[in-house]
């Protein structure tokens, strides 16, 4: 438990007794490095109500503390913030009450708790997943774990756009200039076959749109009559009528979409509990708009098409059905939302992870909910995030120039393997061995990179900066994982009985103080679906660890007791790095 759990309330009956008065909200801080102490308590608020000054206030309530606590060994007052030094017998009290928790810090659901469900990735089937989905996806994944590490009941989900005219534009073009191929007859990922055709039937159609504005017709126009466009726009009509020939090659090209997706997740590390799919999802919501007029919450137009008028809460009217009776993705994600509490009758909340140009979609869907009067609607979350760029500049689907999500892997787990190399990191191991570390290492540098900015901001991603072996990386967190794992090998069996130091070195004390914020690390996390909490969080414990390492020593220590507890330090450690990573998704290695 955090020091300041336990003050908290001796400081408030030290407050009631010496001064008479309501505490209210106290405000515990980390002490500041330039300062000794562990825990800060902001006095500035008492100042009013207790009618005397900040120094007298903190003199008052150290010396109560030393005296009364059994917590706190001495304090220091400087400006309005009295600084607490928590005795040595708590924390060394602490690390023998987890030293057996191998889960320590997760909090297991129990059988009341909230449901969540998380959904992310959400792709196209025209085309491979890219960069901005591996930002989606590793956000996502992370969210879900992290609030299942809160105590959270969570489902993982995706809605495949599955349907429409950017996936009839693949289908034409593959019965156009396809031949018959298939994935297995070219050697290429089902997903990248039919992205391939995606691209050219732009191609294509941009030189129709060209030749036609060339004999005269205006732009607008040629868009409309390229015959690629009118084809495409015809197999949509037949699609929506169910004509079998049309239907047989919408399943067989999105079967080899879902292949190639499935080896792109498996080379992630992410999955899913439940996959939905517009083609099925298309027509929700309709029934609901009926509901939601009659309730006057919708309005019918002269038109036929219906409304929601959203001025009063500072948005704007949005359409809901349109006159010729066709719902709208607004429509859509209504029924699909509520389609999702009746799948998962427990939930009682929804994360969306959807980039950020879709902030106002997600305000509009959210607050049309709760007008429809459902309960879970006050905990929908949108987890909006940046885009990703490289510094080669950003993605274009279209035209081809996509930064595909495979080869970006690839390409991460060959720059690891090259920087390894360089800097003699795994000489002498077997080759098998050398490329299962790459690929830890690759994809950690990747995901570490992603994950520890506040998914909020734009993101410049640099492969070389990110798969550095020194600073906020991943590999540099990885190594010290790796460096506690040869250190635990070389003490062998590490004992069970909890060590019993007669005082703590600084470093110890510092590493202790690490570990006892990490459950609540985890909460602040869920709460604020942000798994650079995670990332940032480990990378201070990790440069605290190495500071420990290079300060005192500790297979070479000589007094039995303390080398014994330094040994149980590494090893738990080590246990809440490999924990907190496995929170973004990430692997560690136990040689490196």
């Amino acid at each position: 438990m955090n020091p300041s759990h336990q003050l908290a309330p001796i400081v408030e009956l030290a407050i009631t007794e010496l001064f008479q008065t309501h505490p209210g909200n106290l405000e515990f801080q980390a002490t500041r490095r330039d300062f000794e102490g562990d825990v800060t308590l902001v006095l500035f608020p008492l100042v009013k109500a207790v009618k005397s000054s900040p120094a007298e206030i903190g003199k008052k309530l150290g010396d109560y503390l030393v005296a009364h606590s059994g917590l706190v060994d001495s304090y220091n007052v400087v400006s309005g913030f009295l600084n607490i030094v928590i005795s040595a017998k708590y924390y060394i009290e602490f690390f023998n009450r987890i030293l057996a928790d191998q889960i320590f810090g997760i909090a297991q659901p129990g059988p009341d708790a909230p449901g969540v469900l998380v959904e992310y990735s959400s792709p196209n089937t025209n085309k491979p997943l890219h960069l901005g989905h591996v930002r989606n996806n590793l956000l996502g994944y992370s969210v879900a774990r992290i609030l299942e590490a809160a105590g959270n009941k969570v489902y993982k989900t995706q809605i495949i756009n599955d349907r429409g005219i950017h996936i009839c534009k693949s289908m034409i073009a593959w019965q156009k200039f396809g031949n018959g191929e298939t994935p297995e007859s070219v050697g290429l990922k089902g997903d990248k076959l039919v992205g391939h055709y995606y691209v050219a039937f732009d191609k294509a159609y941009r030189e129709e749109v060209k030749g036609l504005m060339e004999g005269g017709m205006a732009e607008d126009e040629a868009k409309k009559k390229a015959p690629m466009m009118q084809q495409a726009q015809q197999m949509l009509i037949q699609w929506e009528e169910g004509n079998p020939q049309i239907i047989a090659l919408w399943k067989k090209m999105n079967g080899w979409v879902y292949e190639g997706f499935g080896q792109t997740y498996r080379n992630l590390g992410v999955d899913f509990d439940k996959n939905y799919y517009e083609s099925d999802t298309y027509l929700l919501g309709k029934d609901v708009v009926q509901m939601g007029l009659e309730k006057g919450i919708f309005e019918r137009d002269p038109d036929g098409s219906v409304w929601i008028d959203l001025t009063a809460e500072g948005l704007d009217r949005k359409i809901v059905l349109r006159s010729d009776g066709t719902s709208v993705y607004m429509t859509q994600d209504i029924g699909t939302a509520i389609q999702r509490v009746a799948d998962f009758p427990g939930i009682s909340g929804m994360v969306y992870t959807v980039g950020n140009e879709q902030d106002y979609h997600f305000k509009v869907l959210f607050l049309i909910l709760k007008k429809l009067g459902f309960d879970w609607a006050a905990n929908l979350y949108h987890l909006s995030y940046g885009m990703v760029d490289l510094p080669s500049g950003k993605m274009k689907s279209r035209e081809g120039t996509v930064v595909d999500a495979d080869d970006l892997i690839d390409e991460m787990v060959e720059t690891a393997g090259r920087i390894a190399s360089e800097l003699g990191k795994l000489e002498g191991y077997p080759e098998e061995d050398k490329q299962r570390l790459y690929k830890i290492i690759g994809l950690g540098a990747l995901k570490y990179y992603i994950l520890k900015v506040d998914p909020k901001k734009r993101i410049l991603f640099n492969p070389e900066e990110s798969v550095d072996f020194a600073g906020n990386t991943g590999p540099f967190i990885q190594y010290t994982y790796a460096r506690i794992q040869s250190i635990l090998r070389k003490a062998g069996e590490v004992p069970a009985t909890a060590a019993q130091p007669a005082a703590l070195h600084e470093k110890e004390k510092e590493l202790l103080k690490w570990l006892t914020a990490y459950p609540e690390v985890i909460r602040q996390a869920a709460a604020a679906h942000s798994p650079a909490l995670i990332a940032n969080f480990t990378y201070e414990g990790v440069k605290e660890y190495n500071s420990f390492y290079q300060s005192v020593p500790i297979l070479g220590e000589e007094d039995a007791a303390i080398k014994q507890f330094r040994i149980q330090l590494s090893a738990k450690v080590g246990e809440v790095i490999a924990s907190a990573f496995s929170l973004l998704g990430i692997g560690v290695p136990e040689r490196m």
